[in-house]
């Protein structure tokens, strides 16, 4: 099969014709031999490897075709262009972000949902109903209240985090007496946020789009553990009452990006109801790890939150994009965003009426059959174990880390993420933050690894998250030999212990 691909073509008699339903279906034979290829064959291939210039530049300046082309010059276009360049997030060894590989059985439902491509806005059809139930599914996995109507799937936690913390500041505006879907903030005292150092950006920028200003959030500090201090919390929200402000929300986490904390729920949720504060948490990437028994107890009280935004599409590897709102308050959410234009009534929407009423989105996209077949094919048996195996493998990692003399873990491994640093002997201070800082990406360069860099205390650092359980032992021990081989090639001269570095051969 020949194609010119993403290059200018002038087409060809037949080929803006659209594909009869045999075309079709020999196409898609085609698009699903190619998925399955893709995935069977990402361990015998690098985890991610930068695109030279020419491959580059023909998906760069690719240019506006005149003619169209038949279904399979594109599938052989793809097959060339563009599936030899993955990001490598489906890979045992991608240990970068927080980008889980795709479940089998939401990439084959993604391609339905595609086919029926319906408006899940709302209606009496199909899409409607499942998201209904998989929001239920989601909430329950938690152990997150759920009341009927009381979340939807987003585009991720970026739009979760929006819609959450809209409800939190229609709340506290009523309460106050203003109504800012109708008057706006404007001649308002300015309402405080309450979050920390390791929050996820999203928050400050739903506090920026929703009119309440980044200078409004309140960082505090956290304990050594990195969880929210409470005392101080609770100084802050006391120092702001003094000054004629209005505390209104506090953002815990559940599993920060960073370390993979998980805050004290409970003592935070006592504050929160004493003074009368939403609680928001940040579960995007770490409130599925309740799923593991080892670490559930580090999610008490999780459920006493006003509102909580997780994502399907990082632990549970549905393919992206899914996120996810659940609140306690239906009608307090409803009345943030409802807004039914005559063109779009619908007598026969029932006591819960449209999503679209929930949240910023009109047009909506079928999301809900993704997350349905990647919770129905493993059950919450089977999403267990596979949460519980990369925690477990984070906390191996984290012991190899320790038991390394020329490695520092910096932090306690909570969940499935593992915080550490490079430290050769007689490297310190700027030199030593210079070396960690062009670490991550010599990695990635190397093809055999994938991990990312951060800032923790002031300290560079490299961090691992774990989503795939397909990943060994072996996988981990393998990424450490890259750290230090990485660490030799960009700081020649420095002793590197090399206490783990036995072979570690083959794709594992």
């Amino acid at each position: 099969m020949t194609s010119e691909g993403f290059r200018s073509t002038t087409g060809r008699p037949g080929a803006d014709v659209r594909p009869g339903p045999d075309d079709f279906r020999a196409a898609a034979h085609t698009a699903a031999d190619l998925a399955a290829d893709h995935l069977a064959g990402l361990t015998g291939r690098p985890v991610w490897q930068p695109m030279d210039d020419t491959a580059r530049r023909t998906l760069l300046d690719a240019p506006l075709p005149a003619a169209g082309r038949p279904l399979a010059e594109l599938l052989a276009a793809v097959e060339r262009d563009v599936l030899p360049y993955p990001m490598g997030n489906g890979h045992p060894r991608f240990f970068g972000w927080v980008n889980s590989a795709p479940a089998p059985a939401g990439v084959l439902a993604a391609l339905t949902a595609a086919a029926m491509n319906p408006s899940s806005a709302g209606g009496d059809h199909a899409d409607v109903h499942l998201e209904r139930a998989v929001v239920r599914w989601i909430a329950e996995l938690v152990g997150f209240p759920h009341p009927a109507g009381g979340g939807l799937l987003t585009s991720g936690t970026s739009m979760a985090t929006i819609v959450c913390l809209a409800a939190a500041r229609n709340r506290a505006a009523l309460a106050a007496g203003w109504d800012v879907r109708e008057d706006g903030l404007a001649g308002m005292p300015p309402l405080v946020g309450y979050v920390t150092g390791e929050t996820h950006s999203c928050v400050r920028k739903a506090a920026e789009l929703l009119g309440l200003g980044s200078r409004h959030l309140r960082t505090v500090e956290t304990g050594p553990d990195g969880r929210l201090d409470t005392a101080l919390l609770r100084a802050a929200v006391a120092r702001d009452r003094a000054a004629g402000l209005l505390p209104f929300l506090v953002v815990a986490s559940a599993g920060t990006v960073g370390t993979g904390a998980v805050d004290a729920f409970d003592p935070v949720a006592d504050l929160c109801a004493e003074e009368r504060l939403w609680l928001h948490v940040d579960g995007a990437y770490g409130a599925f790890g309740v799923l593991d028994p080892v670490i559930a107890h580090r999610y008490a009280g999780m459920a006493r939150a006003d509102s909580l935004a997780l994502d399907p599409h990082k632990w549970l590897g549905v393919p992206v994009d899914c996120g996810c709102a659940l609140v306690r308050d239906t009608e307090g959410l409803r009345s943030t965003f409802s807004l039914v234009p005559s063109y779009l009534r619908d007598e026969a929407a029932g006591e819960l009426g449209w999503f679209s009423e929930y949240g910023t989105e009109q047009t909506r996209p079928f999301r809900a059959l993704k997350v349905w077949a990647t919770i129905a094919h493993r059950g919450r048996d089977g999403l267990s174990r596979d949460i519980a195996r990369t925690t477990a493998l984070a906390r191996r990692l984290g012991e190899l880390v320790e038991a390394d003399p020329g490695l520092e873990l910096l932090a306690e491994v909570q969940t499935s993420i593992v915080a550490f640093r490079l430290r050769p002997p007689g490297l310190d201070g700027p030199a030593l933050d210079a070396l960690n800082r062009e670490l991550p990406a010599a990695v990635q360069r190397r093809g055999r690894a994938f991990v990312t860099g951060a800032r923790l205390a002031g300290r560079e650092m490299l961090r691992a998250c774990l989503l795939n359980p397909a990943t060994t032992e072996a996988d981990l021990e393998l990424l450490l030999q890259e750290v230090k081989e990485a660490g030799r090639e960009a700081a020649p001269g420095r002793a590197v212990p090399d206490d783990i570095n036995r072979e570690v051969t083959g794709d594992s």
